[in-house]
């Protein structure tokens, strides 16, 4: 509740305009508390509502989700009966009462001053879309190596949301903060999109005439994958989303998602002509492994890091390329 000198004070409200936080979640209990704490946890002196989108879940979940809003009236919890991402996005949206729009998700935690600094951040830069760094941190000694993964140009390219850089215009962003007018405007998220929604909205959204901000100032943990199979599927999904996101739109392809996939066939091919051809052709295998182990001694950061980066380094690469190459056109349908 605003005090009377602050409902007496226009530029109080033009500062921190009310803001509406969106997630949409399924089997989620092991972070959901943690993230919907980080996000009410926030120095932000606007208003604030959550809008909570809760798939079919086999943990505890839902009950945690209702727990949440029973403690909390900023908290409105909904049904995403299909259980898919950009589903239960749009119906948050729908039902979201705020013109700024922040999304986060189960697997996520916003600092503090996250949504304040975003807010400022579309204000100065007139952007559509503003987000910043996403902070990969495992607990266990695999998910730790995971997130030094993330965090490594080797690991995941030169995205500026993974590893960081300058602030300024950019293709996409990790999650985001939006201007609902402009979500709006473009239809929200595309529902045939179960992943990559992120990249296919922000495709649309600049190609609408939207700036679409990296503020490097903004900083959200990130929950890494817990075992090398969940990170496999992660990464596969990944991949073949991806390359749903190029048959739908042409222009958005780039060196960066051709990487995995080629990488994935020159080794390959190296192995199965150094098998049947002349042991010569083991080279860029050999090079490939040699320069992944190499760059786990480098970047990890004790025994157990050491010993897990070369795995995940391989399954990121592999599964992602592989996801590329096999994804099926029926994936998407006009």
């Amino acid at each position: 509740m605003t005090s009377p000198l602050e409902q007496g004070n226009t530029a109080h409200l033009a500062n921190y305009p009310p803001v509406s936080i969106i997630l949409t979640v399924i089997n989620e209990a092991l972070h959901l508390r943690a993230a919907i704490k980080a996000a009410l946890s926030s120095n932000y002196q606007g208003e604030l509502e959550v809008i909570l989108a809760v798939g079919p879940s086999t943990d505890q979940t839902f009950q945690i989700a209702n727990d949440l809003a029973e403690q909390d009236p900023r908290i409105k919890v909904i049904e995403n009966k299909s259980g898919r991402t950009p589903n239960g996005l749009n119906a948050a949206l729908k039902i979201a009462k705020n013109q700024i729009i922040v999304r986060i998700d189960g697997h996520s935690e916003i600092d503090k001053e996250y949504i304040a600094q975003a807010v400022k951040t579309l204000k100065e830069t007139g952007a559509v879309n503003a987000g910043g760094i996403m902070f990969a941190q495992g607990t266990t000694s695999f998910e730790k190596a995971v997130a030094v993964a993330m965090r490594s140009p080797i690991g995941v390219g030169s995205s500026r949301f993974h590893i960081g850089g300058e602030a300024g215009p950019t293709d996409t962003v990790y999650l985001g903060v939006f201007q609902k007018s402009a979500l709006d405007a473009v239809g929200g998220y595309d529902e045939r999109f179960t992943r990559a929604q992120d990249w296919e909205l922000n495709y649309r959204l600049r190609k609408n005439g939207g700036v679409v901000y990296f503020d490097p100032e903004l900083k959200v943990i990130y929950r890494p994958r817990s075992s090398p199979k969940k990170l496999a599927l992660q990464y596969f999904e990944y991949g073949r989303w991806r390359r749903a996101v190029i048959r739908q739109h042409s222009r958005t392809i780039n060196f960066r998602y051709l990487a995995p996939p080629l990488n994935l066939i020159l080794q390959i091919t190296s192995l199965t002509l150094g098998i049947f051809a002349s042991s010569l052709f083991f080279i860029p295998i050999i090079t490939y492994f040699g320069a992944i182990i190499v760059t786990s001694l480098i970047i990890g950061k004790g025994l157990a890091q050491r010993i897990y980066l070369p795995i995940v380094l391989i399954f990121m690469h592999f599964c992602w390329g592989f996801g590329f190459i096999t994804s099926p056109r029926k994936l998407i349908t006009n």
